[in-house]
């Protein structure tokens, strides 16, 4: 099983640019690319997702356990030709002074050769030590190789690769020049996200673009040749076997009525699987199109942007008007983020405002700097709705979750009920996330399904006794 991990210096490198590139490029040559990512990410994944034509499958320490981390990363590249795994921020970079969290924490796991992505911008023999520094600062990351990027032409890259070659053993696999066109547009919440780039960044106009540049500049064929030395990561084998005996249990089925568009897209792909799992069918709608809401017995709306579509979801007014009678008659629903900010009475942005669907009795104001970024802990409090799982090992009394939201709840309702304790993070209101209204829970936390936190499971089973 070919794997590589690309990862960089420092953020900002045009990581995610080279390795969308890469990916696409690799599948141009036939091969299947399973593209994983590490951290809590939805934006970057949604452009390796497109560029492979499969699933993105996030790999995060802070919420999954390693063996949780092995798992997803053997079951799902099990019928994949080669696997990439882009990582977040620079190698060796994490929240642990240790590295025990770091991207180079995940390629060791893994057994992953790393290729690192290398902005140029102002440097010339200066690459040297950067690069003599990372291949001895830890010898148990194999480093592979380095692809220098945005070069500023022929000689800048002659005197790059001269350093390299006179002070370090390290392999350059290729550069790629200094070009605004390879550039995803980025705004308040990082890089715009595929489902929603239109224009001139349309996302298979953008792909295309990396795909030439990565072609031209960069030796695939070397590149595949390490990937495809690359080792087992230990306890893998038998994590494929685990992963494919998934239990079928007898259930009455579920529908569930899941927002998918350009507004609404930040969802995990093994939690939307989870879905099926636990006996529920997900009907996708578009909020900025569809005029009615799917005959189903729940609702959910994950993360995104309804911010950048506030004209195009206040003018849906059929579709406004369904979701609050829906939940005002008591369907059972869940909404995460954007999700919570679609269902509050309004949202205001850029001296914007428009109405929503107000099932939530507060206002959504979008400033200009974050309210909460970053990983999160919170505790479940007496009020949260859903059953625990029978068979689902003691709940943890923390739960570890993420979150990354500019916007905040003006006006909120004084008697406003909350599930979540805040112990780490912003939340609703930096001691509580998770307004509970009827059966509609509603928080700025990103919830993941793992084996210590089984949401999508307790999710469905309080969708199905609702609707008994």
């Amino acid at each position: 099983m070919a794997h590589l991990y690309i990862a960089a210096a420092h953020k900002s490198s045009g990581k995610t640019c080279v390795a969308v590139g890469l990916t696409a490029a690799l599948v141009k040559r036939g091969l299947s690319v399973q593209p994983f990512k590490k951290g809590p990410d939805y934006i970057d994944p949604l452009w390796l997702a497109q560029a492979a034509g499969r699933p993105c499958y996030n790999l995060d320490f802070f919420t999954q356990t390693r063996k949780e981390i092995i798992s997803t990363f053997a079951a799902n590249l099990d019928e994949a030709r080669i696997g990439l795994i882009e990582g977040n921020k620079g190698l060796f970079d994490g929240v642990d002074v240790e590295g025990t969290d770091s991207n180079a924490a995940v390629a060791t796991l893994l057994a992953a050769p790393v290729v690192l992505v290398i902005d140029t911008i102002g440097m010339t023999r200066g690459i040297a030590p950067l690069i003599h520094g990372y291949l001895s600062f830890d010898p148990d990351v194999n480093i592979c190789g380095v692809i220098l990027n945005k070069v500023g032409g022929t000689r800048h890259e002659a005197k790059l690769r001269r350093a390299l070659e006179r002070y370090t053993d390290t392999e350059v696999l290729g550069a790629i020049g200094r070009d605004t066109l390879l550039e995803i547009p980025e705004r308040h919440l990082g890089l715009i996200p595929a489902n929603e780039a239109s224009g001139p960044a349309k996302a298979d106009i953008m792909i295309s673009r990396l795909t030439n540049a990565v072609e031209a500049g960069v030796d695939l064929d070397r590149v595949i040749k390490i990937a495809s030395a690359a080792k087992l990561p230990a306890g893998m084998t038998a994590d494929i076997a685990a992963s494919q005996c998934k239990s079928s249990k007898a259930r009455p089925r579920v529908r569930i009525a899941i927002a998918r568009d350009a507004a609404f897209g930040f969802y995990y792909p093994d939690d939307l699987e989870a879905f099926a799992d636990a006996g529920a069918e997900l009907i996708p709608f578009d909020t900025l199109k569809d005029a009615r809401l799917p005959k189903a017995d729940g609702l959910f709306i994950g993360g995104g942007f309804p911010e950048t579509h506030l004209d195009a979801l206040s003018r849906n007014r059929s579709l406004i008007k369904e979701i609050r009678q829906a939940l005002a008659a008591g369907m059972p629903a869940y909404a995460e983020c954007g999700g919570l900010m679609y269902l509050a009475r309004s949202i205001q942005w850029q001296a914007e405002s428009r109405n929503m669907v107000g099932a939530v009795s507060a206002d959504v104001v979008v400033g200009k700097r974050p309210q909460g970024r970053g990983y999160m802990v919170v505790e479940e409090m007496a009020q949260h709705p859903w059953p625990a799982i029978s068979e689902e090992p003691s709940r943890p009394v923390e739960i570890s979750v993420h979150e990354f939201h500019y916007a905040q709840l003006e006006n909120l309702n004084q008697n406003s009920v909350f599930t979540h304790r805040v112990l780490r993070g912003m939340g609703i209101n930096g001691r509580h996330d998770g307004l509970l209204v009827n059966n509609l829970l509603a928080g700025f936390a990103h919830h993941r399904n793992t084996v210590t936190n089984p949401w999508v499971e307790r999710f469905v089973t309080f969708v199905r006794q609702k609707s008994a």
